[in-house]
């Protein structure tokens, strides 16, 4: 069963908050009209995103008999924000830190790859979504309001999956890749894809690739 301090609860709603406005920035290029629009739809995708990626780490570490506690590096919110205004976000807000007198490579490297496995398939959900409502996104608001707010899970889940892959120090990626380098080339090799197509196609693109349009 989840336990959550008080502390680390007002560490996640601060990170989500901070992380949503980022990617807000990021994606609308610092237009404040644009930032004010997309952020509600932009806070689906990072909430999903951020906030079941880090108690994905506490789930498993529990699951091990660990106790996990997600802490804010508010540095990590400066970096981020700093670098949406350059149209792309350093996502480092915060990490869930695992306490253990001694974890071997292999449970570090589980509790580590967890993360980006719930933004993966957050983003395969997220765009089977919306291909399944484009045919009639037209037909209504809310029809339309969920079609771009899956285009743009997607779009999120997949960066967070492939960021946070990545085999730099700190990252879930280089614990990954100490553990296990098979698992990770597989692992960063999907995310990278989902990213790759996000940043080239697009989602709606994608979306027509799916259906065949």
């Amino acid at each position: 069963m989840f336990k959550f301090t008080s502390s680390e609860v007002r560490d996640l709603i601060i990170a989500f908050i901070v992380i949503s406005l980022c990617f807000g920035i990021a994606t609308t290029r610092k237009d404040v009209q644009a930032i004010l629009f997309i952020l509600p739809i932009v806070m689906v995708g990072v909430g999903t995103g951020f906030i079941l990626h880090e108690l994905g780490h506490k789930f498993v570490s529990m699951k091990y008999g660990y106790w996990a506690e997600f802490k804010l590096w508010p540095q990590g919110l400066l970096v981020a924000l700093v670098t949406s205004f350059l149209g792309f976000v350093f996502a480092a807000p915060g990490a869930v830190y695992t306490y253990a007198n001694y974890m071997t490579d292999e449970i570090n490297g589980k509790i580590s790859i967890a993360g980006p496995i719930v933004n993966i398939v957050l983003a395969i959900i997220f765009i089977l979504i919306a291909a399944l409502i484009y045919p009639i996104a037209s037909y209504s608001e809310s029809n339309t309001l969920i079609y771009l707010v899956c285009c743009v899970g997607y779009s999120i889940n997949s960066y967070l999956a492939a960021f946070n892959l990545l085999p730099i120090a700190t990252l879930d990626g280089s614990k990954v890749l100490k553990w296990n380098v098979g698992i990770w080339l597989i692992a960063f090799a999907i995310a990278g894809m989902l990213t790759l197509m996000s940043m080239t196609l697009g989602a709606e693109n994608i979306v027509k690739l799916l259906l065949g349009y």
